[in-house]
């Protein structure tokens, strides 16, 4: 078995979806109806709907790469996860902007969206469908429900992993629902299936929340390295522990930084560097040294118009880009970035992996005309021996939610904001070694006095540009909104425009407004 991808599209899992939907402890009369009855016959059950909680990270549906979805949209390709935490992460800032004029999908970069906005609304939606799957998983797998199955005590024991790990995404998904959102409704394996209106929690009781059930799970996940490929152990929970705190000071007004470093320091000894960046972004990713958290990509078995596949598909057009040497059939003309940011690179640098031949400008006159613009071609469909991944059309390259790099500039940052247990010239020595990296002949090394929180802003952007980090790092340092720092395009000018505070938050979406008395909309919208 290819461990992985965890059987992430197994037939089975077609059936269980279907039992998500209603009281699973009723015999449906329909015999087309599945209930948990149905599903759990079999020891396997219990990994393949598993499967099925980590898919909705990669996958948009059933069937993929469209025809059977998750979710009801007149576009399945656009309702992926990953696909719209990107747009939500890197369209509103400084780091990408689209040529496409799909409804809804321009008011991110002019930072001019509703409450109506389908992206806002897909995003949301996507977020609470992987946690509504993820707490039928919990349900389903309580000690009396496997003592009701005769489940074997091996079996439970494994099964004792696979709710932690179901945990361990639902907090992850409610990370970014806390991050986007703020103040979000809120529900639990414990409040069962029936209809009913979600309590709202503030964003400080589920930052409270979200730090409670990860400190919980740590001891209950398996070690770093010894869980299967793209599946969570406890390197994942405390690199999201790391963010969490990292950002506190904005999600709850009281910094945390000391304890963002002491979550670094357990991270870091279990993973290394890989020494070519450009390695980490290839179709044959699955063996980077420094991945610490992906999304798992397949060309063949994963067929998505989301996740990679978008982001690179996406991201190539032009009249000299040959798509071929980037291991795909073809191109989709929408992201990329300003020469603005562009110039953020010195020369040399290999993170810089920008294609300008054949554009008619690097300045971006009309956001519409893709021939405008710097080409960005940090994810490619090519094997670091040279050959494509497994299909031209559907990508095999896997996405770092969280990677060891990540957690060096973290750990900088907070060193620098004032956080103890740690030290600057361990911080140094960590922004070194990315730098040395980047840079052949040490022409990138710096001192301690170039370790300003301006220069680590700048290295996040040089390091982890287009992995879906930007926003919550310009608001953190206080240049998303009612700042100077502008960017081509901000605001919906070409100069660039500062907005209103209020847009820190995304709303929550009309639709669901409507349908939850209970809800209170973000302030501003």
């Amino acid at each position: 078995m290819n461990t992985k991808y965890l059987n992430i599209l197994s037939l089975f899992l077609l059936t269980w979806l279907t039992a998500c939907v209603g009281d699973l402890d009723t015999k449906p009369i329909d015999k087309n109806i599945v209930t948990a009855e149905d599903v759990y016959k079999t020891p396997e059950a219990y990994r393949q709907t598993l499967a099925k909680v980590y898919s909705v990270f990669a996958v948009s549906g059933q069937i993929g790469p469209d025809g059977n979805p998750d979710l009801a949209t007149s576009d399945e390709g656009t309702s992926n996860y990953l696909r719209q935490l990107w747009n939500m992460q890197e369209l509103t800032t400084d780091e990408a902007i689209c040529a496409w004029n799909n409804a809804g999908l321009p008011d991110l970069h002019d930072q001019n969206w509703s409450s109506a906005n389908d992206y806002i609304t897909i995003t949301y939606e996507r977020i609470y469908y992987l946690i509504s799957v993820a707490n039928e998983f919990l349900r389903e797998t309580t000690e009396g429900k496997l003592n009701s199955r005769n489940v074997s005590e091996t079996l439970k024991k494994e099964i004792a992993y696979y709710r932690a790990e179901a945990r361990f995404l639902r907090a992850l998904a409610y990370y970014h629902a806390l991050d986007l959102y703020g103040n979000v409704p809120f529900v639990d394996e414990n409040q069962g299936v029936s209809a009913f209106y979600p309590e709202q929690i503030k964003r400080n009781d589920l930052f409270s929340w979200l730090e409670k059930e990860l400190q919980e799970i740590v001891p209950l996940l398996k070690e770093p390295h010894t869980n299967e490929y793209a599946r969570a152990d406890q390197a994942a929970a405390w690199t999201l522990l790391a963010k969490m705190y990292l950002n506190a000071e904005t999600y709850t007004g009281t910094p945390r930084y000391t304890d963002a470093i002491a979550y670094c320091n357990l991270i870091i000894p279990h993973y290394s560097l890989d020494k070519d960046y450009t390695r980490i972004f290839m179709a044959d990713n699955h063996s980077a040294r420094e991945i610490i958290f992906p999304v798992a990509f397949d060309g063949t078995h994963t067929q998505t118009y989301g996740g990679t596949t978008f982001l690179i598909f996406a991201a190539f057009g032009g009249d000299s880009l040959r798509t071929q040497d980037y291991g795909v059939s073809g191109s989709w003309a929408g992201n990329r970035v300003s020469d603005q940011f562009a110039a953020n690179f010195d020369p040399g640098d290999k993170r810089a992996c920008f294609f300008t031949k054949g554009q008619t400008s690097t300045e971006i006159n009309s956001v519409s005309d893709f021939k405008q613009g710097v080409i960005v071609t940090k994810f490619t469909n090519m094997q670091s021996n040279g050959q494509p991944g497994s299909n031209l059309s559907f990508v095999d390259t896997d996405f770092p939610v969280f990677r060891l790099a990540d957690v060096y500039l973290m750990y900088a940052e907070a060193v620098v904001r004032g956080g103890s247990g740690g030290s600057l010239n361990t911080a140094l020595g960590y922004i070194n070694e990315l730098r040395e990296r980047a840079f052949d002949d040490g022409a990138g090394q710096i001192n301690t006095s170039d370790l300003t929180l301006d220069f680590l802003l700048d290295e996040r952007a040089r390091e982890l540009y287009w992995e879906g980090h930007r926003r919550t790092d310009l608001i953190r340092y206080g240049r998303f909104s009612e700042t100077s720092y502008l960017w081509p395009w901000k605001g919906g000018v070409k100069e660039g425009r500062s907005i209103a505070s209020y847009y820190d938050l995304f709303p929550l979406p009309s639709s669901d407004l409507g349908a939850n008395p209970k809800l209170q909309q973000n302030p501003g919208y």
